[in-house]
Protein backbone atom coordinates (compact mmCIF):
# COMPACT_ATOMS: atom_id res chain seq x y z
CA UNK A 1 0.00 0.00 0.00
CA UNK A 2 1.28 3.52 -1.22
CA UNK A 3 2.39 6.23 1.37
CA UNK A 4 -0.85 8.28 0.25
CA UNK A 5 -3.41 5.48 0.79
CA UNK A 6 -2.27 4.79 4.48
CA UNK A 7 -2.37 8.59 5.25
CA UNK A 8 -5.61 8.97 3.82
CA UNK A 9 -6.54 5.48 5.82
CA UNK A 10 -5.59 7.28 8.86
CA UNK A 11 -6.94 10.08 8.70
CA UNK A 12 -10.41 8.89 7.51
CA UNK A 13 -10.22 6.59 10.82
CA UNK A 14 -9.72 9.84 12.37
CA UNK A 15 -12.28 11.50 11.01
CA UNK A 16 -14.40 8.86 12.06
CA UNK A 17 -13.34 8.79 15.44
CA UNK A 18 -14.26 12.52 16.15
CA UNK A 19 -17.63 12.04 14.38
CA UNK A 20 -18.32 9.24 16.99
CA UNK A 21 -17.15 11.13 20.32
CA UNK A 22 -19.11 13.67 18.77
CA UNK A 23 -22.20 11.91 18.33
CA UNK A 24 -21.77 10.49 22.03
CA UNK A 25 -21.12 13.83 23.08
CA UNK A 26 -24.50 15.34 22.01
CA UNK A 27 -26.70 13.01 23.53
CA UNK A 28 -24.70 12.85 26.58
CA UNK A 29 -25.90 16.76 26.16
CA UNK A 30 -29.38 16.11 25.70
CA UNK A 31 -29.84 13.17 28.14
CA UNK A 32 -28.16 15.59 30.76
CA UNK A 33 -30.84 18.38 30.24
CA UNK A 34 -33.79 16.24 29.59
CA UNK A 35 -32.36 14.62 33.55
CA UNK A 36 -32.21 18.13 34.63
CA UNK A 37 -35.20 19.30 33.70
CA UNK A 38 -37.38 16.16 35.24
CA UNK A 39 -35.29 16.29 38.00
CA UNK A 40 -36.46 20.26 38.15
CA UNK A 41 -40.44 19.69 37.15
CA UNK A 42 -40.11 17.13 40.20
CA UNK A 43 -38.62 19.26 43.04
CA UNK A 44 -41.13 21.94 41.95
CA UNK A 45 -43.86 19.84 42.27
CA UNK A 46 -43.33 18.14 45.19
CA UNK A 47 -42.11 21.65 46.88
CA UNK A 48 -43.70 25.08 45.43
CA UNK A 49 -46.15 24.73 42.84
CA UNK A 50 -48.35 22.10 41.81
CA UNK A 51 -51.96 22.04 38.94
CA UNK A 52 -54.75 20.49 39.89
CA UNK A 53 -58.25 20.47 37.28
CA UNK A 54 -61.54 21.11 39.07
CA UNK A 55 -63.66 18.44 38.52
CA UNK A 56 -66.99 18.94 40.69
CA UNK A 57 -69.14 22.38 41.28
CA UNK A 58 -68.83 22.73 45.35
CA UNK A 59 -66.69 26.01 44.64
CA UNK A 60 -69.00 27.61 42.19
CA UNK A 61 -68.92 30.61 41.04
CA UNK A 62 -64.88 31.15 42.79
CA UNK A 63 -63.83 27.84 40.85
CA UNK A 64 -65.56 26.29 37.63
CA UNK A 65 -65.55 23.08 36.91
CA UNK A 66 -63.05 22.61 34.16
CA UNK A 67 -60.48 25.74 35.54
CA UNK A 68 -57.22 24.26 36.12
CA UNK A 69 -55.37 26.01 38.88
CA UNK A 70 -51.94 26.22 40.33
CA UNK A 71 -51.43 25.70 44.39
CA UNK A 72 -48.30 27.12 46.61
CA UNK A 73 -47.52 24.30 48.48
CA UNK A 74 -44.84 26.95 50.32
CA UNK A 75 -47.73 28.99 51.53
CA UNK A 76 -47.60 27.23 54.99
CA UNK A 77 -44.26 25.42 55.43
CA UNK A 78 -42.09 23.02 53.08
CA UNK A 79 -43.45 19.38 53.23
CA UNK A 80 -41.30 16.19 53.49
CA UNK A 81 -41.06 14.39 50.35
CA UNK A 82 -43.80 11.35 50.07
CA UNK A 83 -44.56 12.11 53.61
CA UNK A 84 -48.11 13.59 54.82
CA UNK A 85 -46.27 15.83 57.15
CA UNK A 86 -44.69 19.61 57.68
CA UNK A 87 -40.70 19.66 57.65
CA UNK A 88 -41.16 23.52 58.80
CA UNK A 89 -44.16 25.63 59.02
CA UNK A 90 -44.19 29.36 57.60
CA UNK A 91 -47.53 29.91 58.69
CA UNK A 92 -51.44 28.18 58.96
CA UNK A 93 -54.43 28.41 56.61
CA UNK A 94 -56.27 31.33 58.27
CA UNK A 95 -60.46 32.31 57.71
CA UNK A 96 -60.77 32.64 54.05
CA UNK A 97 -58.21 30.75 52.39
CA UNK A 98 -59.25 28.19 49.10
CA UNK A 99 -56.87 25.35 50.29
CA UNK A 100 -56.14 21.89 48.70
CA UNK A 101 -55.98 18.95 51.09
CA UNK A 102 -56.21 15.07 51.25
CA UNK A 103 -59.55 14.07 51.57
CA UNK A 104 -60.21 12.83 54.81
CA UNK A 105 -62.76 9.86 54.55
CA UNK A 106 -60.19 8.85 50.57
CA UNK A 107 -56.81 9.47 50.62
CA UNK A 108 -56.33 9.24 47.82
CA UNK A 109 -58.53 11.54 46.43
CA UNK A 110 -57.83 15.82 46.82
CA UNK A 111 -60.49 18.59 47.69
CA UNK A 112 -60.72 21.74 47.50
CA UNK A 113 -62.50 23.92 49.73
CA UNK A 114 -62.55 27.52 51.64
CA UNK A 115 -61.54 27.56 55.26
CA UNK A 116 -64.00 28.76 57.73
CA UNK A 117 -63.04 28.25 61.40
CA UNK A 118 -59.36 28.18 62.49
CA UNK A 119 -58.42 25.74 65.72
CA UNK A 120 -59.73 26.85 68.78
CA UNK A 121 -63.23 28.41 66.95
CA UNK A 122 -66.64 27.26 67.69
CA UNK A 123 -68.63 26.73 64.17
CA UNK A 124 -72.33 27.15 63.80
CA UNK A 125 -74.15 26.65 61.13
CA UNK A 126 -78.12 27.59 61.62
CA UNK A 127 -80.49 28.01 58.45
CA UNK A 128 -77.59 28.28 56.13
CA UNK A 129 -76.11 31.22 57.99
CA UNK A 130 -72.16 30.49 59.91
CA UNK A 131 -71.42 31.76 63.27
CA UNK A 132 -68.06 32.07 64.37
CA UNK A 133 -67.15 31.83 68.35
CA UNK A 134 -71.07 33.23 68.79
CA UNK A 135 -71.21 36.03 66.04
CA UNK A 136 -72.64 35.91 62.21
CA UNK A 137 -69.75 35.18 60.13
CA UNK A 138 -69.45 37.91 57.41
CA UNK A 139 -70.50 35.33 54.38
CA UNK A 140 -69.44 37.16 51.53
CA UNK A 141 -68.19 33.99 49.30
CA UNK A 142 -71.45 32.04 49.91
CA UNK A 143 -73.40 30.65 46.49
CA UNK A 144 -76.76 29.18 46.93
CA UNK A 145 -77.96 26.71 44.09
CA UNK A 146 -80.27 24.96 45.61
CA UNK A 147 -81.29 22.06 46.75
CA UNK A 148 -78.87 19.00 45.78
CA UNK A 149 -80.81 15.39 45.21
CA UNK A 150 -77.58 13.77 47.31
CA UNK A 151 -77.78 15.98 49.64
CA UNK A 152 -81.35 17.66 50.35
CA UNK A 153 -82.78 17.11 53.55
CA UNK A 154 -79.63 16.37 54.95
CA UNK A 155 -79.98 18.75 58.53
CA UNK A 156 -76.26 19.10 59.06
CA UNK A 157 -75.97 20.90 55.45
CA UNK A 158 -78.65 23.86 56.79
CA UNK A 159 -77.83 23.60 60.50
CA UNK A 160 -74.88 22.38 62.28
CA UNK A 161 -72.77 22.62 65.50
CA UNK A 162 -71.83 24.62 67.52
CA UNK A 163 -68.29 22.57 66.88
CA UNK A 164 -64.89 23.56 68.63
CA UNK A 165 -62.30 23.32 65.92
CA UNK A 166 -59.61 20.86 67.52
CA UNK A 167 -55.62 21.94 67.72
CA UNK A 168 -54.30 21.50 64.59
CA UNK A 169 -57.26 21.51 62.25
CA UNK A 170 -59.40 23.58 60.39
CA UNK A 171 -63.34 23.62 59.19
CA UNK A 172 -63.88 23.47 55.16
CA UNK A 173 -67.04 24.52 53.12
CA UNK A 174 -67.63 24.90 49.46
CA UNK A 175 -68.35 28.25 48.05
CA UNK A 176 -71.38 25.84 46.58
CA UNK A 177 -73.05 26.04 50.13
CA UNK A 178 -76.32 23.95 49.08
CA UNK A 179 -73.84 21.52 46.71
CA UNK A 180 -70.52 21.06 48.99
CA UNK A 181 -69.76 17.85 50.70
CA UNK A 182 -67.19 19.11 53.51
CA UNK A 183 -66.87 19.49 57.12
CA UNK A 184 -70.06 19.73 57.67
CA UNK A 185 -70.65 16.01 56.96
CA UNK A 186 -67.37 14.61 57.49
CA UNK A 187 -65.22 17.00 60.29
CA UNK A 188 -62.39 18.54 60.27
CA UNK A 189 -59.18 18.90 58.14
CA UNK A 190 -55.52 18.05 59.77
CA UNK A 191 -52.98 20.48 58.85
CA UNK A 192 -50.94 18.44 58.37
CA UNK A 193 -52.77 17.08 55.40
CA UNK A 194 -52.85 20.71 53.85
CA UNK A 195 -51.44 20.56 50.46
CA UNK A 196 -51.19 24.05 49.42
CA UNK A 197 -52.83 27.42 48.95
CA UNK A 198 -55.06 27.93 45.65
CA UNK A 199 -53.57 31.26 44.22
CA UNK A 200 -54.19 31.06 40.15
CA UNK A 201 -56.41 29.87 37.20
CA UNK A 202 -54.09 29.36 34.40
CA UNK A 203 -56.39 27.71 31.83
CA UNK A 204 -60.22 26.92 31.67
CA UNK A 205 -62.34 24.57 29.79
CA UNK A 206 -66.37 24.98 29.25
CA UNK A 207 -67.76 21.69 30.15
CA UNK A 208 -67.85 19.27 27.08
CA UNK A 209 -67.91 21.51 24.93
CA UNK A 210 -63.88 22.77 25.68
CA UNK A 211 -64.66 26.10 24.73
CA UNK A 212 -61.63 28.10 26.40
CA UNK A 213 -63.06 30.59 28.78
CA UNK A 214 -59.93 32.84 28.33
CA UNK A 215 -61.80 35.10 30.73
CA UNK A 216 -60.82 33.09 33.63
CA UNK A 217 -57.25 32.22 32.43
CA UNK A 218 -54.44 34.69 34.89
CA UNK A 219 -57.29 35.39 37.66
CA UNK A 220 -56.26 35.36 40.81
CA UNK A 221 -58.38 32.74 43.05
CA UNK A 222 -59.51 34.93 46.22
Amino acid sequence: MSIDKVSKAKQQTTMEAQENVKSKSTFREYAEAIIMALVLALFIRTFIVQAFKIPSGSMIPTLQIGDHILVNKLAYGVRIPFLEDYAVDFAKPQRGDVVVFIFPEDRSKDFIKRVIGVAGDSVEVRGKKIYINGKQFEDSHAYFAGDDPQTAGLLSRDDYGPRTVPANHIFVMGDNRDRSYDSRFWGFVDLNDVRGKAFLIYWSWDGGDRWVRWERIGNLIH
